[in-house]
């Protein structure tokens, strides 16, 4: 059976970036670094590929010149299992990127995550549509998610 994995495309930072993410998350390590030769089509010697496991996720980082950058479409999660993780994960991922709304920010490479706590997926599919609505407002005014306002929002008592 095939098994996937992403491949990210940087112009030249794939070998910096997959230190940075191995750097952060655990069970991560670079496997192997490739290089471009003679053939081109970049300069002899600069890094091709970066194979890399990120948390146990086979990843792959090619610099593949400047044609493509990341956005939004395309993200990662990391599913975090308190605040306490949350916080942590959010500070590294948004140091020299930038924070975004609803629990999702960008790195200094400008790829897309979402930080987000364990329990969240419960909350936001509750078979209460006024706790889930009362849950999906708290977030939809934060940017780092912050779990125990969640939780408070969806369960206050509903405004009669």
């Amino acid at each position: 059976m095939p098994r996937i994995s992403p491949m990210l495309w940087f112009d030249t930072q794939a070998l910096e970036a997959a230190e940075f993410y191995c750097s952060i998350f655990p069970n991560s390590e670079i496997r192997t670094v490739t290089h471009y030769g003679e053939a081109g089509p970049r300069e002899a010697g600069m890094v091709l590929t970066v194979d890399f496991v990120l948390d146990g996720q086979q990843v792959t980082a090619l610099n593949g010149g400047p044609q493509f950058t990341f956005d939004e479409a395309i993200s990662f999660v990391a599913h975090c299992e308190d605040q306490e993780e949350v916080d942590h994960y959010w500070s590294k991922l948004t140091a020299g990127g930038e924070e975004g709304p609803c629990g999702w920010c960008k790195d200094r490479f400008g790829l897309s995550w979402q930080v987000v706590p364990n329990g969240f997926e419960a909350i936001m599919g509750d078979p209460d549509p006024a706790r889930r609505d009362r849950a999906m407002k708290a977030v939809l005014g934060m940017k780092k998610l912050d779990v125990a306002a969640i939780r408070a929002a969806a369960d206050a008592a509903p405004v009669s």
